[in-house]
């Protein structure tokens, strides 16, 4: 029999997690009436984004076959270069975009907090696993990006986890992305100095660990023999092996980096209606699959199972580190420390 402590645990967890549902589902849109007095969506939606080309070019017919009266309009470029964008165009008070859909949690946390996004909960974000949604409606994540092992095949020993890399039997022989340039880089290195400190960083430099600057470095490093082993996008490593690139991947021991790419609706946005029903049909099962399929990545949707054949949603999120308020306000507040501490390793 369980004991009265376990007991009010367990009551106190279903009591949270109704009441995060809740919080979710105040802000769902109601159904019928409602939804007939805003109109169909027409007219423009820009959407800043971070994703593949080709995955935009996949989603672009069945977006038109969803929402006819819709125009989509992309910028299309790195996390990176969309944010500074966004800060210029919000320093002039003029901000274009209708949604943001990149791949940096952080820069979401933090627009979030200075109000920018308007509070909405698509019906289809209710099965999201709940670590991959803001409770309060703001934003919620409609792909998955996931930080793996990547080793080139004959190559021995085989790493087992991102913590062995700063071991001496890798010296020389392990690229990985730079913090600096590359946002997929920067979320790694913020789980990674969260776990291990100032030392992992320092280890890595000791072995002479290979700064590639972005993951299609990363991956041109491991693939030429410069390097036996690296730390790169899942995406990347399996479109890299279905063209027969001699790669192999590792899912570290100590967890994954999954990387949520969020979208968020503009409290600024001229056209709520038809921003709305372009965001549903991003979280929509046909919208999720594509993302799956074209681009490699995990959908969000528990229904679906993961890229070329990967398990879907809910067995990536047992194999990864988890996100949690600290390590976002990590990222958020100290994101230049993690960055400087960088540095200062690699600059000995």
């Amino acid at each position: 029999m369980p004991s009265p402590a376990l007991v009010r645990g367990a009551g106190l967890a279903a009591v949270l997690a109704l009441l995060a549902a809740c919080r979710i589902e105040s802000a769902a849109p109601a159904s019928g009436p409602v939804a007939a007095r805003e109109g169909a969506p027409s007219g423009d939606v820009w959407v800043y984004t971070s994703m593949y080309r080709h995955v935009l070019d996949a989603l672009d017919p069945l977006l038109k076959e969803k929402l006819p009266g819709v125009q989509v309009h992309w910028y299309q470029a790195g996390s990176e270069k969309v944010a500074s964008r966004l800060e210029a165009e919000r320093a002039a008070g003029a901000v274009r975009a209708d949604l943001l859909a990149t791949s940096d949690p952080f820069l979401y946390e933090r627009l979030a907090r200075e109000g920018a996004f308007a509070r909405y909960a698509s019906p289809n974000v209710l099965r999201v696993p709940r670590p991959l949604v803001d409770l309060d409606a703001r934003y919620a994540a409609i792909r998955l990006s996931t930080m793996v092992l990547v080793h080139r095949q004959g190559t021995l020993p085989v790493p087992s986890s991102f913590a062995e890399l700063a071991d001496g039997r890798w010296k020389g022989r392990v690229a990985i992305g730079d913090p600096l340039t590359s946002g997929t880089a920067f979320t790694w290195a913020v789980f990674c100095q969260a776990r291990y400190g100032d030392a992992f960083f320092t280890g890595l430099r000791e072995r002479g660990a290979i700064v590639a600057g972005g993951n299609a470095a990363v991956l041109q490093k491991v693939e030429s023999g410069e390097a036996d082993a690296g730390v790169l996008l899942l995406e990347n490593a399996l479109a890299a092996r279905a063209r027969g690139s001699p790669i192999q991947v590792v899912w570290p021991t100590d967890g994954a980096v999954v990387i949520p790419g969020p979208v968020g609706l503009f409290a600024t946005t001229p056209n709520p209606v038809a921003a709305k029903a372009v965001l549903d049909v991003l979280l929509s099962p046909e919208g999720q699959r594509l993302i799956v399929e074209k681009g490699d990545m995990h959908a969000v949707d528990p229904r679906l199972g993961g890229p070329r054949g990967e398990p879907g949603v809910d067995a990536l999120l047992e194999r990864a580190q988890p996100w949690t308020p600290a390590l976002v306000e990590r990222g958020l507040t100290r994101g230049g420390d993690v960055k400087e501490s960088f540095t200062r390793a690699f600059s000995r």
